[in-house]
């Protein structure tokens, strides 16, 4: 029987190239944690042997107390507002339109926002009336509830000009110091006051929800301009006015208020 071939034993690699080999695994699986790192939960480094454990400085929260609220903290975000008005291309501010019922507040809302949005911008408007729908359905329209209406809707305001967008609020708002109260919530000329002075025979004319009429007649009492004070702006940043007796369309309106955005620099970021 003939004797079978024995294999050539095969050439064994020298310590030194198994210890480089090792080393290479060894730094392909430390690199992993410092991948997984940069998502959740990882973070990105390892202790090595030898080095003493890192304990993090506590550093103790700073509680506030603010109205009937207590023992609140603030949280800061890593993204700010100028982050978000670089994302849209436009400064976050307030336009408070004041005046009357009937002097056109609302009207000038919506054409303003529309022809800032057919430019590419982002608005947001919030209607004295709608928001009486929901947020402030809670209010009369007594002179403390008007205060409280007023309050809420410049936090509500301040916080859509902070998310960078040009936020719209049209409120009859007859109360110079709650007006300048939330002006006093936006630093940085943040806040910009139009103020649609039209006669009161103007705006009762018009008329348009009745409410004059109603006023008169004693079935709605603390009506504005009738047995409730307006007080007008001082020093607001925008006059809407009657030219040659004939009020402003709401487009010339609407350029208007666009002209000071473009002059002061609220289009760009």
């Amino acid at each position: 029987m003939a004797a079978l071939p024995i294999a050539a034993p095969l050439p064994r690699a020298s310590p030194s190239a198994v210890a480089v080999k090792g080393r290479r695994a060894a730094a392909r699986v430390r690199t992993v944690p410092a991948a997984l790192g940069d998502g959740c939960g990882g973070g990105g480094m390892e202790q090595q042997h030898g080095d003493a454990p890192r304990h993090p400085v506590e550093v103790k929260p700073v509680m506030s107390n603010v109205g009937n609220s207590t023992n609140i903290l603030w949280h800061n975000c890593p993204i700010g507002q100028p982050d978000r008005q670089n994302l849209l291309g436009q400064k976050g501010c307030v336009i408070w339109i004041t005046g009357l019922s009937g002097s056109g507040k609302s009207t000038l809302a919506c054409a303003l926002s529309r022809e800032l949005h057919y430019r590419g911008h982002l608005t947001y408007v919030l209607d004295g009336d709608n928001l009486r729908h929901g947020l402030n359905r809670d209010l009369s329209f007594k002179a403390e509830d008007r205060a409280e209406n007023i309050r809420r809707v410049g936090e509500v305001a301040k916080l859509f000009a902070d998310a960078g967008i040009i936020c719209i609020a049209s409120l009859i708002s007859p109360y110079r110091r709650d007006r300048d109260a939330c002006r006093a919530l936006l630093p940085d000329s943040r806040f910009v006051e139009v103020f649609m002075d039209l006669p009161l025979e103007v705006c009762e004319a018009r008329d348009p929800k009745g409410l004059y009429k109603l006023a008169r007649t004693g079935k709605i009492k603390g009506f504005t301009g009738i047995d409730d004070p307006y007080e007008p702006p001082v020093n607001g940043e925008i006059v809407i006015k009657m030219k040659d007796g004939e009020c402003p369309s709401p487009k010339a309106m609407a350029k208007q208020v666009l002209c000071y955005l473009e002059e002061n620099g609220y289009l760009q970021a």
